[in-house]
């Protein structure tokens, strides 16, 4: 029943993230997002796969035929991080993870048993990278480093004899992780995600650590500037000046010539008689 809630939680964590991605070309890309420091936490559901096959062979080889198996590779996992958002697309994220507790117990001719008890916790640090799709809306992919404790715990019953090697190893492995997130507000967005662990064990080697979880984020950063596209003033009409009437210069006066005035021709003088 624990399998097929992880794997149903699993699908629709899958189907969410590919729908985002499936949109990322057809939507427009806000420019308001928040840089800066950020924190948060994750809870959810978390599958374990080692290779019981190593366990089985190791009774072989000790003289033990195992009869039947049984193992309980589902828990509850969680986890805290901080980061620092440093652009819109790309953020540095560490933290401190969880992934809880897995069982397998092998039943055994000779009479006996033999059972090995995981609990697995470790920090890591992560490079994120954001898509965003909306002005709240975006999907993001992580790559990283787990360094990861993994305690078993060993026991046996009946002729089976108690297991002799180191019950803890600590190494730092691939971890790989995809998610979508949703902006509540400026600070507070919510997260699913899914991520992959390589974890080693003592006896199984190398195995992996499936987490599906929620978990909410608290950016303190400020919000980006958005830019401010230009926008022309509405054109003002000016009236054109009206025209300015000159009125036109007055007639030139009329030249009367003067009247002639009449000069009598003088008069001979009379000359007297000698």
């Amino acid at each position: 029943m624990n399998a097929l809630k992880f794997t149903a939680a699993k699908r629709q964590l899958s189907l969410l993230a590919l729908a985002g991605l499936a949109t990322l070309g057809s939507t427009t890309v806000s420019a308001q997002q928040v840089v800066g420091p950020y924190i948060g936490a994750n809870l959810g559901a978390t599958r374990s796969d080692f290779n019981n096959g190593d366990v089985n062979r190791y009774l072989l080889n000790r003289g033990f035929t195992v009869n039947s198996s049984s193992e309980d590779n589902s828990s509850t996992g969680g986890k805290l991080f901080g980061g620092y958002q440093f652009t819109p697309y790309f953020a540095v994220e560490g933290g401190y993870f969880d992934l809880g507790k897995f069982d397998y117990r092998a039943n055994t001719t000779p009479a006996g048993s033999f059972g090995v008890n995981n609990r697995i916790r470790g920090l890591n640090l992560d490079l994120v990278g954001t898509a965003p799709l909306t002005d709240k809306f975006s999907v993001f992919g992580r790559i990283g480093a787990a360094y990861a404790q993994n305690r078993a715990n060993f026991a046996s019953t009946g002729l089976v004899p108690a297991y002799t090697g180191s019950t803890r190893t600590n190494d730092t492995n691939l971890k790989l992780g995809i998610g979508v997130q949703y902006a509540i507000t400026e600070a507070l967005a919510l997260r699913a995600e899914l991520e992959r662990y390589r974890i080693n064990d003592p006896i199984r080697n190398r195995g992996h650590v499936d987490m599906a979880s929620v978990g909410l984020v608290y950016r303190f950063g400020p919000k980006a500037q958005t830019p401010v596209a230009y926008v022309a003033p509405a054109p003002v009409y000016v009236a054109p000046p009206a025209p300015v009437v000159v009125a036109p210069p007055p007639a030139p006066a009329p030249v009367v010539a003067p009247a002639p005035v009449y000069v009598e021709p003088a008069r001979p003088a009379k000359q007297g008689r000698n």
